[in-house]
């Protein structure tokens, strides 16, 4: 089976730790670019690349006395950095020279591993979450660790969940010079299309860099410090009244956060869905598959096969020739996981396969994989969704007042 990611060959360089290089090959199994860039790079940096060999210890980026700073901002979605980020910040660590630290500064809580992300320090601020919108604030904690750490440039992803407008308000603030959408960078020089896409801007790095997506190599043969700093951003006299200001009159308030308004899963489209569960042909109750959706709260994809079949409808057929999604989380029940269906599903981030075929492609692209009977499997899910329902109902009518004698005496 062909895993490799198709590049757009008429996409500029991407960066890699041996510098800009024009094709990349995709990953075998790994379904990211740069195969051919990571072999020159484990070689480059000693490290074996060898199938069924353990790859060594990688080696710090540099331990030299830091002169100067490469600060890097993103936003972290349940703990983590999406591959946009970690994009990002191997950007400004392949761009560091020996004296320059690569400070990252993540909106929200971060569990994963700074270091072997290219880190040299982390700078984490839970109290941002992606759930809330506060500019006002997020652009002063932006502004307050630029001024302690004075970075010669800025990096942030330019996506549309947060990070690229943050980084256009502290480019107008600020008055710094920024490039964005930037699809080629190097120690040198920042490149974006022009012209609808037949032409290139090439300028000298700017202050800030907002770095369209596939730009760089995010696998990194180094890795860095990844020291958690413990620095506090204190809201300023201006936030502070900013936020007085929104509570006492909102119809006056530059910016308000209305909250996130929650709408069932089922109309939300497949390909801007989080959470998904699938059905194949290995699912035969279609209605306790249904069922079990609504009560997890996942939008329904299918198989060619189950779509054929007169399952689903044709909108809901993930693959090469159905819908291209990017969930969260991916459960497949019955998937047999043809490579028109793997294509499909390459950008998700855990896949679940339920499936009785051990031996299936689907449970070699899974994270985890359950040998079961889908059908089986999803009433035991549905069963233990409903007791734990009953369950929090129980619980809930015993902390009601005049309820509780007549709870205990049950």
């Amino acid at each position: 089976m062909n895993t490799l990611k198709r590049i757009d060959p008429r996409r500029p360089f991407t960066v890699t730790a041996q510098g800009l290089r024009r094709i990349t090959l995709g990953s075998a199994g790994g379904g990211g670019v740069g195969a051919a860039a990571g072999e020159a790079n484990s070689a480059a940096f000693g490290m074996p690349h060898a199938a069924g060999q353990r790859e060594q210890t990688k080696p710090r980026r540099t331990t030299a006395s830091p002169q100067h700073a490469l600060l890097v901002a993103a936003h972290a979605d349940r703990g983590a950095l999406d591959e946009h980020a970690r994009q990002t910040l191997a950007a400004a660590a392949l761009i560091a020279d020996a004296h320059t630290e690569v400070v990252l500064l993540v909106f929200g809580e971060f569990s994963g591993d700074a270091a072997a992300l290219g880190a040299d320090k982390l700078i984490e601020l839970p109290q941002f979450d992606r759930r809330s919108y506060a500019p006002a604030e997020e652009l002063a904690a932006l502004a307050a660790c630029v001024a302690t750490y004075a970075p010669v440039h800025i990096f942030l992803p330019d996506n549309a969940t947060g990070d690229g407008d943050l980084g256009r308000r502290y480019a107008a603030a600020a008055n710094a010079s920024v490039a964005t959408h930037v699809v080629e960078i190097d120690a040198a020089h920042v490149a974006t299309y022009v012209h609808a896409q037949t032409s290139f801007a090439v300028r000298a790095l700017p202050e800030l860099v907002l770095l369209a997506p596939n730009a760089v190599y995010p696998k990194l043969p180094f890795v860095g410090a990844g020291e958690r700093v413990a620095w506090r951003f204190e809201r300023s006299a201006d936030t502070q009244a900013q936020a007085q200001a929104q509570t006492q009159a909102p119809q006056r308030a530059v910016v308000r956060d209305l909250g996130i308004e929650e709408i069932d899963a089922a109309q939300v489209a497949l390909e801007e869905a989080d959470f998904i569960v699938s059905a194949g042909n290995g699912v035969s109750d279609v209605a306790a598959f249904e069922r079990l959706a609504a009560t997890l709260g996942a939008a329904i994809g299918a198989s060619r096969v189950a779509v054929d079949d007169g399952k689903f409808t044709r909108d809901k057929q993930i693959g090469a020739t159905g819908k291209t999604v990017e969930a969260s989380v991916y459960i497949a029940f019955g998937i047999s996981g043809a490579v028109q269906h793997l294509q499909g599903i390459k950008d998700c981030r855990h896949v679940i396969a339920v499936n009785l075929d051990a031996s299936a492609p689907i449970a070699k692209r899974a994270n985890l994989t359950v040998i079961a009977d889908a059908r089986e499997t999803i009433a035991a899910l549905n069963d233990a969704a409903a007791a734990a329902r009953d369950a929090r109902g129980t619980s809930a009518a015993l902390l009601q007042p005049g309820k509780l004698a007549e709870g205990v005496l049950a």
